[in-house]
């Protein structure tokens, strides 16, 4: 399937893997998507945490499994398109975009924030840079200041919608008028209206494509989990898919089983919104960590990391390093277990190779 990603690139799918941190998206999930023809990305979140000395010294040891969890990942997919995703919540955000950029990134995609100074890190290498947007109110605020400042326009923009997993970019109130905050997504969830939104953020970026002279392409992210939702995004314009939560239940994810299977397990209505100490809702499974969170209030960090600049340690109703430390590690009834608002639909337990295959099938 050819489209300007897949040119710009030299790939063969026109599909990103998404970052999923903490430690769900490492070399082997993003190895086998490169090798299998997409871009395959590595969460810089908490990166390091199987690191020995990670709770001694969390920035080392991230540094180190940047560049670790790469070479891995380059190894299982020599020629493939390799990148990471870095949160711009994350505290010291520059020194993970260098570090990402000095490891060989081909990519590095930044959404949880605006990444308005992405084009500062990444100055003189080849990496092409991607900001996630929601909005095109968001899309036109990226575009006007690296236009002004840096004097570029993003390679590529990851369009990310209502139905996406994690942390999202919209307020409760965007989330209820779009029909995506309830159990019944995506039953509810108002399509069509969220297809306006993208229309518009691609208005922007063409007019800045316009100004530049080039085609910026776009991805679109959020609810991506059938042949049927690639297909209506390139039917409305886009060059290729961002897809997370299909891949959780791959072989070659970077989660435990137990994580997997709470995908495969898990019901419509297990599938909630909840309040992230980062500051922004999030789509993620819920269980007894979610209902002691809900009933007690706040659950005290065990030791706080610093980890994101706009959490207060001494009011965050938990710790989300560790609530995702905990889903990384298969203790899933003390975890944090994001995912998308199809989840529900994770019957088994694919090949990467299967899941690309099937989204690329008769695409043309």
């Amino acid at each position: 399937m050819k489209t300007r990603i897949t040119e710009m690139l030299g790939i063969a799918c026109p599909i990103i893997q998404g970052g999923m941190g903490v430690g769900i998206s490492l070399h082997s999930l993003a190895g086998a998507v490169a090798k299998a023809g997409g871009v395959g990305l590595i969460s810089t979140a908490q990166i390091g945490f199987q690191d020995p000395d990670f709770l001694k010294a969390p920035m080392e040891a991230n540094m180190r499994a940047i560049r670790s969890e790469f070479e891995k990942a380059r190894q299982i997919a020599p020629k493939g398109i390799l990148g990471f995703n870095i949160m711009v919540a994350t505290r010291n955000y520059a020194q993970y975009v260098k570090e990402a950029v000095k490891a060989g990134a081909d990519i590095i995609v930044s959404g949880a924030g605006l990444p308005v100074s992405l084009p500062e890190f990444v100055e003189g290498a080849k990496t092409k840079i991607a900001p996630i947007v929601s909005t095109a109110k968001s899309a036109s605020v990226i575009c006007k200041l690296w236009d002004r400042k840096y004097k570029r326009v993003p390679d590529l923009v990851v369009i990310e919608g209502p139905l996406a997993g994690g942390h999202l970019g919209f307020s409760r109130e965007d989330l209820s008028k779009y029909g995506a905050d309830t159990a019944d997504v995506p039953d509810t969830y108002n399509q069509s209206a969220y297809d306006e939104e993208i229309r518009g953020i691609m208005k922007v970026i063409s007019q800045f494509a316009e100004k530049y002279k080039k085609h910026i392409p776009v991805a679109i992210a959020g609810g991506i989990y059938t042949h049927e939702d690639v297909m209506h995004a390139m039917d409305i314009g886009a060059d290729a898919v961002q897809v997370a939560t299909r891949f959780v239940t791959t072989e070659e994810c970077d989660a435990p089983m137990a994580y997997k299977q709470a995908y495969i397990d898990a019901k419509k209505e297990d599938i909630v919104i909840t309040q992230s100490p980062v500051g922004m809702p999030g789509r993620a499974i819920r269980n007894t960590f979610l209902d002691k969170v809900k009933s007690e209030g706040r659950i005290p960090p065990t030791k706080c990391l610093r980890c994101i600049h706009t959490c207060n340690p001494a009011e965050t109703p938990y710790c989300i390093t560790e609530a995702l430390i905990h889903a990384a590690k298969g203790e899933t009834e003390n975890a944090l277990l994001f995912c998308g608002g199809r989840a529900y639909e994770a019957k088994t337990i694919e090949t990467v190779k299967k899941v690309i295959d099937y989204f690329c099938s008769s695409c043309i």
